[in-house]
């Protein structure tokens, strides 16, 4: 059984092999906890002869805190959300991608040379994809749940059982797509009414939950939630009475990237390592240990193809995906969003 793998919120690792440095002895990598597979920094390392530090963040926000406080000086690779990737670089914070050092950005399928946030990923590396939908107990929960009204209007024998997501670009979408709109939006008219609609489902809401929802279903706490496909996968790990469904209203497109601080002193090194985890073996790796989708097409041919049936969203193709919206920077409109999501977290 395939379990989510986590390791040290710090890692220092020695000067492993007589190989010497491109061009310091100490990396620096922001990324979430658990994200990684546990000993892909310490494999960099041993190839290059270095250290590696792993500083973790829990949210884009709290990255994009650093960054704004100190230019995002200390880091060398951060991992990010793409709109937040597309924020910090039109702050020029930023560093573009010299591609003479990341050959393996070769590997990549088509559809990720050309995302919308930035065609030929001059800034950003993606490092996996994916997209939002319905994660439920098809033993547990009344009916076949294929709508994101059954989160905001659920059934009486779902009322109090369900979950939604609050991380702010997320906690919008279930109301925005019900309503026909863009998950950018950001005309206060729009984003108002789904406010109204959010506040209204908070009556038949268990809780927002960004991080425990697998484990609430898993439990039977819950029956159908609102969740990210590859944390959906962690709890069919535990049971294959969950699945995996995206509503028929439309979901988004998600894409979690690498990207050089500009602040950086270390470049040549980071370069270095994106190139490395773009390596088919590193990045099958990856997807394999955090179960979710990379937009890598060499390190997908490796994934073991009973890990897509256990896991059927690992599956889904850059042509599936390529049909949902992506999540972009909203720019000024960020604003109003924020508004009306603290709104409705706020509302009784």
């Amino acid at each position: 059984m395939v379990k989510k793998l986590t390791f040290s919120a710090a890692i220092a690792v020695g000067c492993l092999l007589s190989a010497a440095p491109l061009a310091a002895e100490t990396l620096v990598v922001g990324n979430w906890d658990g994200y990684m597979p546990p000993d892909l920094l310490e494999n960099f390392a041993k190839e290059q002869g270095i250290e590696v530090e792993f500083t973790p963040h829990a949210t884009n926000e709290e990255i994009m805190g650093k960054f704004m406080t100190n230019r995002g000086e200390g880091y060398d690779v951060v991992f990010l959300s793409s709109p937040f990737a597309q924020a910090l670089n039109k702050l020029g914070l930023v560093a573009e991608l010299d591609h003479a050092m990341i050959p393996n950005l070769a590997n990549y399928y088509e559809e990720a040379r050309a995302l919308p946030h930035d065609p030929g990923n001059r800034y950003s590396a993606p490092y996996s994809w994916g997209t939002t939908g319905l994660c439920y107990r098809e033993d547990l929960v009344e009916g076949t749940p294929d709508s994101w009204n059954d989160l905001l209007d659920p059934s009486p024998a779902n009322k109090g059982k369900v979950t939604m997501l609050q991380t702010d670009r997320w906690l919008m979408q279930p109301a925005l797509f019900m309503l026909g709109y863009s998950v950018n939006e950001t005309d206060p008219e729009k984003l108002a009414e789904a406010r109204d609609l959010l506040i209204k489902a908070k009556e038949g809401l268990l809780a927002y939950d960004d991080t425990t929802f697998y484990s609430k279903l898993v439990s039977g706490e819950a029956v159908l939630v609102q969740g990210w496909d590859g944390w959906c996968n962690y709890g069919i790990a535990e049971t294959d009475q969950i699945k995996f469904i995206l509503p028929k209203e439309g979901a988004d497109l998600w894409v979690d990237t690498m990207i050089i601080p500009a602040a950086s002193e270390n470049k040549e090194l980071a370069h270095a390592f994106i190139d490395y985890v773009l390596r088919p073996d590193v990045h099958s790796w990856v997807a394999s240990n955090i179960l979710y989708k990379v937009p890598n097409e060499a390190a997908m041919a490796e994934v073991d193809p009973a890990l897509i049936e256990t896991f059927p969203n690992l599956g889904m193709t850059p042509e599936e995906l390529m049909k949902l919206e992506l999540v972009e920077d909203l720019g000024e409109g960020q604003r109003a969003f924020t508004r009306s999501v603290q709104e409705v977290l706020s509302a009784n």
